[in-house]
C-alpha cells in the first residue's frame, strides 16, 4: 500500500499573496484586541484579551487550554497540527497583557491610515498576535499543519513574568525552537538575535535620626550615606562593554529639620552576557556603608537573563533571511536591551529568534504604532518560517 504523500510547502510569493488578501480581516482582530484593554494590573482585562484570542484559535480548529493565574492574567496555550511524540513543536511566544492603564483608550484611539496603525499595546505587541493567527490562516487553508505548532500568550510580561515564567520554560523544553512575536527592532524591522538581561534591585540606607540644629552631630543621615552609595554603584557599571545601571527611583528623610533615618534607591541592571552577572551580583551585595553607624540593605535580584546570541539562533535568522529575499524583504538582526520571555527561552538553550513581530516605533510611549505596510508581508514570513 502506497504511503501518504507529504503536503508540499507552499512558495513565499504565494503566502504574501494570501496574507495581504486577509490584511482586512488582519485589522479587524487587531482593532477587537486594541480597543480591549488589558494593562497587566487589570487581571479582568487581560482574561477578555485571553478570551477574544481563544475563539480566534477556535475558528482555526486549535486544541484551545487556558492556565489560570490567581493575582495576574491568564495564560493562553493554543495548539495546531498533529500530535507526534518523535517531532517537537514549534513555539510561538508572546504576551496579551501592555503598560497602558485603563482608560488610555480614550486619549490614544485606534487609528488606521495609509500608513500607520495607532493605539495603546498595537505595537507592543497585540500586532504580533494578530500575525500570528493570520500566518496559521494562510498555511491551514491547504489542510492541517504537517507539523506542531504551539502558541503562548500570557498576561504579565510586561511587570517580568512572575506567574508565567514557569509555564514559558516548561514548554519550551518540549519544543524544537521559539519564534517570539515581540516587535521588530528600528524602521527597517530587524529580527533580535540578542537581547541584555536585567536585575532588579533596591538598596534601603538606615540611619540615625536627630534634630538638625540641636542635635546634629548625632545623627547619622541616611541620605547621604545613600548618595555616597550610588557614587559606588555608578562604579560598577561598564557601559563601553553593555553593562548598564540605571537608579531610576530614590526616596528618603521626613522633614528638612531631621538628620534623615531612612532612604532608599530602585536600581535596575542591564548585562549583555550571562558570565557577567554573578559579578556584577558580588559588587552590589559587597557594598559596606562608609558611615559605619548606617546600615545596607540590598533586595532583589536578577529578573531575566540575557538573550545570548548563540550559533542556533544564528542559523535560524539566516533561514529567515533567505525567506525574506524571497519575499523582497531586506532582513537584519539586531541586538537590544529590552527584554522579554524569549531571554527565558534562550538561556535553556532552546533555539530562540526574537522581534518576529510588528514594524513600527513607539512601544510604551504615547507615539506608539505600526507601519501597515509590513503586517502582511511579515505575516507570509511568519508562515514561511513555520512550514
Amino acid at each position: 500500500m502506497a504511503g501518504k504523500k507529504e503536503k508540499s510547502p507552499v512558495s513565499p510569493h504565494v503566502l504574501l499573496t494570501r496574507a495581504r488578501g486577509r490584511e482586512p480581516e488582519m485589522l479587524d482582530r487587531l482593532r477587537s484586541l486594541v480597543e480591549i484593554e488589558s494593562p497587566s494590573d487589570d487581571k479582568a482585562g487581560v482574561d477578555q484579551a485571553v478570551r477574544l484570542v481563544s475563539a480566534w484559535a477556535g475558528s482555526l480548529g486549535a486544541k484551545v487550554r487556558v492556565h489560570r493565574h490567581a493575582q495576574f492574567g491568564d495564560s493562553l496555550e493554543v495548539r495546531f497540527g498533529p500530535h507526534s511524540p518523535r517531532e517537537k513543536p514549534i513555539l510561538l511566544l508572546g504576551h496579551l497583557d501592555t503598560v497602558w492603564e485603563i482608560g488610555t483608550l480614550a486619549r490614544m484611539p485606534w487609528k488606521v491610515t495609509r500608513e500607520r496603525i495607532s493605539g495603546p499595546g498595537v505595537f507592543d505587541m497585540k500586532a504580533g498576535v494578530a500575525m500570528i493567527f493570520t500566518a496559521l490562516a494562510i498555511l491551514i487553508e491547504d489542510g492541517p499543519l504537517r507539523r506542531p505548532v504551539t502558541v503562548l500568550l500570557h498576561g504579565d510580561e510586561e511587570i517580568g513574568s512572575p506567574a508565567s515564567r514557569p509555564l514559558t520554560e516548561a514548554t519550551a523544553c518540549r519544543s524544537s525552537v521559539v519564534y517570539v512575536l515581540e516587535p521588530a527592532q528600528g524602521d527597517a524591522g530587524a529580527y533580535k538575535t540578542s537581547r541584555k538581561g536585567i536585575g532588579q534591585y533596591r538598596l534601603a540606607v538606615e540611619g540615625v535620626a536627630a534634630h538638625s540644629g540641636i542635635d546634629f552631630g548625632q545623627g547619622h543621615s541616611a541620605t547621604m550615606e545613600l548618595a555616597r552609595q550610588m557614587q559606588a554603584i555608578d562604579g560598577i557599571a561598564d557601559p563601553a562593554h553593555g553593562i548598564t545601571i540605571n537608579i531610576g527611583r530614590i526616596c528618603g528623610g521626613t522633614r528638612n529639620n531631621v538628620v534623615a533615618a531612612q532612604a532608599w534607591a530602585e536600581i535596575e541592571v542591564r548585562i549583555p552576557r550571562l558570565r557577567e552577572q554573578a559579578r556584577v551580583e558580588r559588587l552590589l551585595r559587597g557594598l559596606r556603608p562608609s558611615d559605619s553607624a548606617c546600615a545596607l540593605h540590598l533586595s532583589g535580584g536578577w529578573n531575566r537573563p540575557p538573550m545570548e546570541r548563540t550559533a542556533s539562533t544564528v542559523a535560524l535568522f539566516r533561514r529567515a533571511r533567505r525567506l525574506a529575499a524571497e519575499l523582497g524583504i531586506v532582513l537584519d538582526e539586531a541586538a537590544t536591551g529590552g527584554g522579554s520571555d524569549g531571554s527565558f527561552t534562550s538561556a535553556l538553550g532552546v533555539p530562540t529568534l526574537d522581534g518576529m513581530g510588528a514594524v513600527g516605533a513607539g512601544a510604551h510611549h504615547p507615539r506608539e504604532h505600526c507601519l501597515r505596510r509590513h503586517l502582511a508581508p511579515r505575516a507570509a514570513l511568519l508562515a514561511a518560517m513555520l512550514q
